[in-house]
């Protein structure tokens, strides 16, 4: 099958694929989403999909590298290099809790998809852009004694877990997720990694 030219990326039924895909692939997982489900959500042939997406790996790494961009763009934009760490936390707390709250599906699929064997290698580099500069963030943090002295990539984890751990507990009704809670939870996970 020819592969999509640029000249579709932004036209409305490419569109309309990726946000019924979205919606199949964060309820029903990769495996279990299939073309003709998000050709049929789309409003769509499978014949018109296919115009746009090779296959159904082509649809999930267009997805996940567009996500995975928007939520990098959102924690990273105008991020306050300049301010002290404690702020810069702050900010990327913030920052995640907006898009978990603006974009909860969005969020969904990129936790259900993040280690996904369907992933190519520009879907990983795309995770690699926004992990780069939270590790360059936790590296400088650890430099001036802010932050413990462990790995990037474990406090990146400890903190990303303890995120979505408070965002799976909303979903389920234990928690509000409102300003409060985040803070409070932000509170919490500063004095867990702080040093």
């Amino acid at each position: 099958m020819a592969k999509v030219k640029p000249e579709n990326e932004d036209s409305p039924k490419r569109e309309a694929i990726l946000d019924a895909a979205l919606e199949l692939f964060a309820e029903l997982g990769y495996h279990g989403t299939t073309v003709p489900q998000v050709a049929d959500k789309a409003g769509v042939g499978a014949g018109t999909l296919y115009r746009y997406f090779e296959n159904k790996e082509a649809l999930v790494n267009a997805l996940f590298q567009k996500w995975k961009r928007e939520l990098a763009r959102q924690i990273m934009e105008r991020f306050p290099v300049e301010q002290p760490v404690r702020t810069q936390f702050h900010e990327i707390w913030k920052r995640a809790a907006g898009f978990a709250t603006r974009h909860p599906r969005a969020l969904d699929f990129l936790e259900l998809h993040h280690h996904g064997s369907y992933l190519d290698a520009a879907s990983i580099a795309v995770e690699q852009e926004l992990l780069i500069p939270i590790y360059a963030f936790a590296e400088n943090a650890k430099r001036l004694q802010q932050l413990k002295e462990i790995s990037a990539e474990i406090l990146g984890a400890l903190v990303w877990g303890g995120f979505m751990g408070l965002v799976n507990a909303a979903r389920k009704g234990f928690v509000t997720l409102d300003k409060k809670t985040f803070d409070h939870a932000e509170e919490c996970m500063w004095q867990a990694i702080r040093r």
